[in-house]
This record gives structure tokens, sequence and C-alpha cells, in this order.
């Protein structure tokens, strides 16, 4: 279980499936008993928890189909991408069936001026492409045969490198899967990907304190 800052005030909480039962139970242990209106839940104390389905999952407006959803086993497409490194995957459940992962050198900005400065920021840009271009190679390869089993895309890393890939024409089947949760991960590599599988099935809670 993991938690941050959330934008406008709280902070976000992602929860494994099968620890949801205990961390509900923990909630009301601190802030006192909860109602739920929906999947918001407002405790004694005034304290509220917001919960978000995982990817992949359908619409849900109560507690108890988000507690089924959330324990379903479902095939998630990954895409993680930051810099040169790109990890590519499929996870069924947490484990996962279908993986790559590949680095491509990108060039670091410089603080040199002037034409040095310009001939390094078009190499960068040109490793950039090449790199992109060797992602959605990858991303094609793995993902596009197994596009129709797929509940969602879960994607994370750097978002321009991530965007970069999904400009790709040929991977719109893949793309329109795309989720909105974003993952925050390191440099993509096999364990960073095989976080991301178990990370991408958690049940997201917006908590707000009193």
């Amino acid at each position: 279980m993991s938690a941050r800052p959330a934008a406008g005030g709280g902070r976000w909480v992602d929860v494994a499936p099968e620890r949801l039962s205990r961390w509900l139970e923990n909630f009301a242990a601190r802030h006192g008993p909860w109602i739920g209106d929906g999947l918001l839940l407002t405790a004694a104390d005034g304290a509220t928890a917001e919960l978000v389905p995982p990817p992949g999952a359908p619409p849900v407006d109560d507690l108890e189909s988000l507690r089924r959803e959330a324990d379903a086993v479902r095939r998630i497409g990954l895409l993680l991408a930051r810099k040169g490194a790109v990890a590519v995957g499929v996870a069924e459940g947490t484990k996962l069936v279908v993986s790559k992962v590949d680095t491509h050198y990108v060039q670091g900005r410089t603080a040199a001026g002037g034409w040095s400065q310009q001939r390094f920021a078009r190499r960068r840009d040109n490793q950039a492409k090449a790199a992109a271009a060797d992602g959605a190679g990858i991303a094609a390869r793995l993902l596009l045969p197994e596009v129709r089993g797929l509940s969602a895309l879960v994607t994370g890393g750097d978002r321009t490198a991530v965007e970069s890939i999904l400009a790709a024409p040929n991977l719109r089947p893949l793309a329109a899967l795309r989720a909105e949760r974003f993952l925050d991960v390191p440099e993509p590599r096999r364990t960073v990907l095989e976080e991301a599988a178990a990370q991408a099935r958690t049940v997201r809670i917006l908590v707000r304190d009193p």
C-alpha cells in the first residue's frame, strides 16, 4: 500500500483488492464508523474516503460491487517508458504472462550554449524519436496480438515518452484501451514492470482527513 499527496488536498492510497476489507476496518478504527454514499465513505469524525475501481473494471456505484470487480482477474496491458527505456507486458492478475524490457540511449541535456547546444539538442531529439519508434515496435509485437483480450492498457513513467510511443498509427487500437490511471515509476526494468502489474490492479482511495 502506498500513499501520496492529491491535488486539491488529501492523499491517494493504493490498496490491493485482497487488503481492502482490512483497510476499511482500519479506516473505521481511526475515524469512527462510516456511512457510504455510493463509493464515497464518510466517517464519524468527518474524514472521507472516495474509492476508485481498478483499471479495466466496469463502472460500479456501490461498495459490494467494487469488491467483486476488484477481486476479478483481468488481463491488463502495461506500457512503461522513461527516457530511452521501455517495458511492455501483459499481466493476468499479478502475474506477468508476456514481457519485454529494452533500453535505447538518449543523451541527457547539456548546459552548453550556442551552436553546440543546438547540435546536442538535435542529436537528443533524434535519439528520443528512435527510442519511441523502438518502443512502438515492441508494443506492437507484444500487445497488438493481445488487444482483444485486454481489459485496459495501463501506462506509466514519463508522459512525453509514453505519448510518443502511442502516437504510432498502428497502435490506435491499443491507445483506445488506455486507462486514466498513470503509474509513477522509475526507469523501467523487469522488477519495475512486475511491481507495475501489482499496482495496476489496486483500488485507489482518495482520503481527506477532517
